[in-house]
Parts: C-alpha cells; structure tokens; sequence
C-alpha cells in the first residue's frame, strides 16, 4: 500500500491543510494525518481536540485516517511502515525551512522521502497561527476553515464573532 504521512500541529486544521490532504487522498492509497503534540509550540487545542477535528474535516475521504503522536516523526513512521511524508510549502521561507527538516529525517533515516505539495493560491497566504490570532482577536475565520473548526476556536477563546 502507498501511504504518506502528513505531520503538523494542526492547531487548527485550515482549509490549507485541507486542501493538500485531499490532494493527496487522489494521489495515495492511504494518507495519515500524523497529529503531533507539540507542547513546547503550546498548542491552544488539546491534541485530542485537533484529532477530532481533523477526523471530521477529513471524514469524506476513506483514505485518509488520524493519529496523534508525541515523538520523533521516523519512529511514527517505522511504526506506520510508512516512508513518505507529505509537506506544503508556500513560499520561499517554508521552502528553506522544510528542506532543513527533511534533510533531518533523511539523516535519521535514509530511507524516508518528503513530498512537497503548494496550495492552491486562494490558500497560500494561510496559517494556523494566523486563524488562531484572528479568532483570538474575536474576527471571523469560517472563510478559513471548516465550521466545525470555527465552533471549537470560538469555544476555546469564548468570543461570539469568531
């Protein structure tokens, strides 16, 4: 089976995310969302939360499932007996920034290669941090990400307009 793993905090999952994820269920047989915990980032969701979240924005597309980790991504996917990892770029910096990364798990293991994908332009000025300083900040996200998204960013930084 061709799997590849996608890896981020997706705090939260945008439609960004989305969109390579979707991308990738037409290209691979399997495409796990590897949730990391992240708590050095201090993630404003709980991980179980953007598990969840990620699980319903994704839950049309069989191919596609979700796991949460906490640890070095290539002992994820030895576990996984998976080899590819998908990244999205979207310009320059992230380039300079996932090529390094990359370079890193390649080192740790040789036999893993990155896939970079770039989102479609509607979508390439997108991040979580910025959906998370917007909603922080009580604007309106749902142009961003998926409703269910917007209920939870509204919940957890308890403003009406989020």
């Amino acid at each position: 089976m061709n799997t590849v793993v996608y890896p981020g905090t997706f705090d939260p999952i945008t439609n960004g995310h989305r969109d390579l994820i979707q991308r990738a269920a037409r290209i691979f047989d399997k495409v796990v969302i590897a949730v990391a915990a992240s708590p050095r980032k201090q993630p404003a969701l709980a991980l179980a939360e953007r598990e969840a979240l990620a699980r319903d924005v994704t839950a049309d597309w069989p191919n596609v499932e979700v796991v949460g980790f906490d640890g070095l991504l290539t002992e994820l996917l030895t576990r996984l007996d998976a080899r590819i990892l998908l990244r999205g770029v979207r310009g320059a910096t992230d380039f300079e920034y996932e090529l390094q990364l990359a370079n890193m798990n390649r080192a740790q293991s040789p036999d893993v290669e990155t896939l970079f994908l770039t989102p479609e332009i509607q979508n390439s000025y997108l991040s979580s941090t910025l959906v998370r300083e917007i909603a922080r900040l009580g604007g309106d996200v749902s142009q961003h990400v998926s409703p269910c998204v917007v209920d939870a960013l509204r919940r957890r930084f308890a403003i009406d307009g989020a």
